[in-house]
């Protein structure tokens, strides 16, 4: 394991009180901005608006360039990073399901995504904005939320089994 500027202990306190720091000043720029990633593709497409769609941009830099940071003070937290420059995608991916390797895991990964952002167009708004909506006591907002957090325990429970012993006979398993 690599050495970073904090010791293994300091990064494993370190890590979860930062992540919940971040994750406060995320939600309260969400909220404040009125971010969401789907109302920004939507406003781009239909009205070339580019006001949300910058803000999930400088998400994902902000997001990339905070995991280096990361990477850089805590390595022991980090270690498998950068897993697909050492080992290969047709190796098993760190943190997948059942050893599934990288072409799996975007399987795994992209269709369910696809199903969030087609639920999220008909609600009207991406899950960041539902949970920032709930939080101002919109009841819509807090159903879906309710709803997501219902069915995120129900895929990991029940589906994603059956979906990661589909991948390892069709051949993306360890």
């Amino acid at each position: 394991m690599a050495t970073g500027i904090l010791p293994t202990e300091a990064a494993v306190i370190a890590v979860p009180i930062v992540t919940l720091l971040l994750g406060l000043l995320i939600g309260y720029l969400a909220q404040r901005s009125g971010y969401c990633s789907i109302g920004g593709f939507r406003d781009y497409f239909l009205f070339r608006h580019t006001r949300l769609l910058s803000g999930y941009l400088t998400l994902i830099a902000a997001s990339f360039t905070g995991y280096l940071l990361f990477w850089f003070f805590t390595p022991a937290a980090m270690e498998h990073f950068f897993w697909a420059l050492s080992s290969g995608p047709a190796y098993p991916m760190p943190g997948a399901p059942g050893g599934l390797n990288a072409a799996a895991y975007l399987i795994f990964a992209i269709i369910p995504g696809f199903l969030v952002g087609f639920i999220a167009v008909l609600l009207g708004g991406c899950p960041i904005r539902q949970t920032v909506m709930a939080s101002e006591g919109n009841y819509k907002a807090a159903w879906f939320f309710v709803g997501m957090c219902v069915g995120s325990i129900l895929f990991a429970a029940i589906v994603s089994g059956w979906v990661v012993s589909l991948m390892r006979a069709l051949g993306f398993g360890v």
